[in-house]
Order: C-alpha cells, then sequence, then structure tokens
C-alpha cells in the first residue's frame, strides 16, 4: 500500500488503483493482447517452417529459415509485450512506477505523460493498421497466397490488429477521465 499527503492507493484484488476503474475498462485492457495474439500464432507458424499460404515471387511457397525466421518470431514476441502495456492505463504501474525499478521506483506516474504516450501509440497502431492493411482490402495481398483459403485465414488473422489503435485509444480516455 502507498500513501502520501495527496495520493493514497486502495489494495483490492480487481481494483488496485487510486480511484475505481471501470469494468468495462478492465475487460478492454484484458482483450487488448487477444487483437494480438492471431497474427502472432500466425507468424510462429511461419517461424516455424510452415508457408502459410504464402507464395514467393516464383509461385513456390514460401519458408523462412535462419534469421528471418528468428525476426518474424522477435516480431511477434515484441508485439503482444506491447499490448500488455495497455494494462498501465488500469493496473496500479500506471498511478505509481514500481519500486523495483531503479531510480524512480516508488514514484507518481505523471498522468499527462501517460495520456500522451498512450495516445500517440494508439493513432500510431491506427495508422500502421490502416496502412498495413491497404494491400488486403485492394486484393494484393489474396494474390501473394497459395489460394483463396490461405487469404481468408490471413486476413482472419490479421484483421483484429485493426481494433489495437481504437481500443487503446478508448483505453486511454478513461485512464483521462479516471485520473484528471
Amino acid at each position: 500500500m502507498v500513501t502520501g499527503s495527496t495520493y493514497q492507493m486502495v489494495v483490492d484484488a480487481r481494483t488496485t488503483t487510486a480511484r475505481p476503474v471501470p469494468r468495462w475498462a478492465d475487460r478492454l485492457a484484458h482483450v487488448i493482447p487477444f487483437f494480438v495474439l492471431p497474427s502472432g500464432l500466425w507468424r510462429l507458424t511461419v517461424a516455424l517452417g510452415f508457408s502459410m499460404g504464402m507464395l514467393d515471387e516464383t509461385g513456390h511457397s514460401q519458408v523462412l529459415r535462419g534469421w528471418p525466421a528468428v525476426y518474424v518470431l522477435a516480431i511477434s514476441i515484441f508485439a503482444e509485450a506491447v499490448a500488455l502495456t495497455g494494462f498501465g492505463l488500469v493496473r496500479p504501474w500506471g498511478e505509481v512506477v514500481p519500486t523495483w525499478i531503479p531510480i524512480i521506483g516508488g514514484r507518481p506516474v505523471h498522468p499527462p505523460a501517460a495520456i500522451i504516450a498512450a495516445t500517440m501509440g494508439s493513432i500510431l497502431l491506427i495508422l500502421i493498421w490502416t496502412v498495413g492493411f491497404w494491400p488486403v482490402w485492394t486484393g494484393v495481398q489474396a494474390r501473394q497466397m497459395a489460394g483463396p483459403v490461405w487469404a481468408i485465414v490471413f486476413v482472419v488473422c490479421y484483421a483484429p490488429l485493426n481494433l489495437w489503435g481504437p481500443a487503446l485509444l478508448v483505453l486511454t480516455w478513461a485512464y483521462r477521465q479516471r485520473t484528471r
């Protein structure tokens, strides 16, 4: 329990923040990593040597080996780790830096800093997946797949990423409302 003259944290198993987190915001924070998970699983299978219907420029199945496979695996782990940072908007470590972090541990997080970072991240995710999905919406991606079933599998795995940015933006708004 962290106490201070103007800052007091209430310890509860569900909401351990200074002000209660709306139930919908807590649920949304739990859902965000699942927007990233299908694409991560798709990339994991590619990293393990399955083509997942991808074709190279000659029309043959494209299989990743070596460093490209490691790179794809690293992207999957990194994306999931970034998705988990949304919990900071509904957990106490989004209000007070955990004490185990050297130098700044135990200090309050300045809400404007968290809000600006999360808003910029949300906008960046929206732009990345709007631009990144352009080949899917225009049909270019389907021509690079072994068939329509593989193109559908790709879209089903990657389409949830389009929800990540807007969901984080809504979660940021809830954090702003709660911390002002």
